[in-house]
């Protein structure tokens, strides 16, 4: 399957209700609105294709830069590619649903996370965060240095109340996936979300919003969740 053919099969897939859903939580034109589950079949019949992932990245079309991550070799990418994808990811859910999921299956992963939380970047923070809370959903505990884990956690405990927007819901994020997939931390964690508190976000909005990765930690106990491992990545 080629470029044109795909582009067709994905736009003739798009559904106006869920483009609108796409365009409310920041995606803009152009944009089919196709609903990722509708992307398998074709992804099946194409598998890993890493430059024709390029071609449909490169076009800016929000369902084909999403499609892009689902057909990308992560290790046939180098760390200034992934630089590349991410300075193009308008918005977080490309940052962190495309370009951050597929980091998080290449063997660079770590690295190139832990620079892109150093930036500063609202995105880049927020993919890096998000990296890892892919990477601890779906990697064994052992593949994590455990005082390093430990030592992120301080940092999202000392800096996430001052973090851009976007970080905020990363970081938090991030705590919680400690909570529930990180074994070794569990109680490191569950301590952290407890210190940490509300994080409020949106405050520039009507009415803001409050995470509290403290009550979604105890959620996921009361499930019986805990050490909760997701067999892939991507879809």
């Amino acid at each position: 399957m080629d470029f044109e053919t795909v582009m067709q099969e994905l736009e003739a897939l798009g559904k106006e209700r869920t483009k609108k859903i796409y365009v409310s939580n920041g995606a803009h034109e152009p944009v089919f609105g196709v609903a990722t589950g509708a992307m398998k079949p074709i992804a099946k019949q194409i598998k890993i294709n890493q430059p024709l992932a390029e071609q449909l990245y490169a076009t800016g079309n929000y369902d084909a830069m999403y499609f892009a991550g689902i057909i990308a070799d992560p290790n046939g990418m180098a760390a200034a590619d992934y630089d590349r994808w991410l300075d193009t990811a308008y918005f977080y859910m490309l940052s962190d649903y495309v370009v951050a999921v597929t980091l998080a299956e290449a063997n660079i992963a770590q690295e190139v996370a832990d620079r892109w939380i150093a930036s500063g970047e609202e995105l880049r923070m927020s993919a890096g965060w998000s990296c890892y809370c892919w990477m601890l959903g779906n990697r064994k505990d052992s593949e994590f240095s455990e005082s390093k884990l430990a030592g992120m956690l301080e940092q999202a405990a000392d800096t996430i109340h001052a973090a851009p927007e976007r970080a905020k819901y990363a970081m938090n994020n991030f705590i919680y996936t400690v909570g529930v997939s990180y074994v070794p931390l569990h109680e490191k964690a569950v301590e952290t979300a407890k210190a940490v508190g509300p994080v409020e976000v949106n405050k520039d909005a009507k009415a803001s919003k409050w995470l509290n990765a403290s009550d979604n930690i105890q959620k996921a106990i009361d499930k019986n969740q805990i050490g909760f491992k997701r067999r892939h990545v991507r879809c």
